[in-house]
């Protein structure tokens, strides 16, 4: 009886050896949000769509732009599917501070105020912010001349804030036609935007009574964001691995020049 006492122990130690052998990995994994993504099979890629040449649809209606290339071979280092969920720009940081997305790709600029929330990987691009009016406005000419004037942008990004910081109102908007339609009609004084985004808006409306007034001195990073914590950590740092092999490879200066005509991944 002692002997089988001793074998049932035997087993019931063994077993609970590989219990919580299994607990502590599925702890770990539970803990580092690259291992998920792995075990997902799919990195979850939040995107407004609406917003060329960046992330938009084309004339099929499927989803292309810099931004969509970019993260689809950011998945393809990691050895997953890029899974893209679309929606309005506030709604894209709302959902990755809630764990629904694992990153933004939007042509998202970094700034001191979005760092003291989120992680950012290297730049992927970099670009200048132009001041966007009709073609007969005199008024405006510089960034100061913004003071006292109405524009048109997201409200709560990057070029709502810096007209703000002028003096300017700004009115909020879901996108960029929306944007030029409030322009065109006169019911805002100009608008802020990337500099390769009124390029690009021009290529495919050449007749449109618009020009830029100003552009900024220097260029804004564009990066990835991800939530801050230790269980980002390892999927910052394979990202920015990506993001490195495909600078070195040359494939972010061909997608610059697919979809904006220069290359702005780099500063050079």
């Amino acid at each position: 009886m002692r002997k089988y006492i001793f074998v049932l122990l035997s087993v019931l130690l063994c077993l609970a050896a590989v219990s919580c052998q299994k607990t502590e990995k599925e702890s770990e994994a539970d803990g580092d949000l690259l291992e998920r993504i792995k075990e997902r099979g799919s990195i979850i890629v939040a995107t407004e769509g609406t917003w060329a040449p960046w992330t938009f649809h084309d004339e099929n209606d499927e989803l292309v732009g810099y931004d969509i290339e970019v993260a689809r071979g950011i998945a393809s280092y990691l050895g997953v599917e890029a899974e893209f969920v679309e929606g309005e720009w506030d709604g894209l940081f709302a959902g990755l501070n809630a764990d629904r997305y694992d990153i933004v790709a939007n042509g998202v600029e970094v700034t001191p105020e979005r760092a003291e929330t989120y992680d950012f990987s290297e730049p992927y691009a970099y670009i200048r912010t132009a001041i966007i009016v009709r073609d007969d406005n005199t008024d405006i000419s510089s960034f100061e001349d913004l003071d006292g004037k109405n524009t048109a942008n997201t409200l709560a990004s990057t070029y709502a804030t810096l007209a703000e910081s002028y003096g300017a109102t700004a009115t909020g908007v879901d996108d960029l036609a929306q944007t030029i339609e409030l322009l065109r009609s006169g019911r805002v004084d100009a608008t802020l935007n990337a500099e390769v985004t009124y390029y690009d808006y021009m290529k495919q409306h050449p007749d449109a009574p618009i020009r830029i007034a100003a552009l900024t001195d220097t260029a804004s990073e564009v990066s990835i964001p991800v939530r801050k914590g230790e269980d980002s950590a390892t999927l910052l740092a394979a990202i920015n691995e990506a993001i490195d092999a495909m600078r070195a490879s040359g494939e972010l200066s061909r997608l610059s020049g697919k979809y904006f005509g220069s290359d702005i991944s780099s500063l050079d």
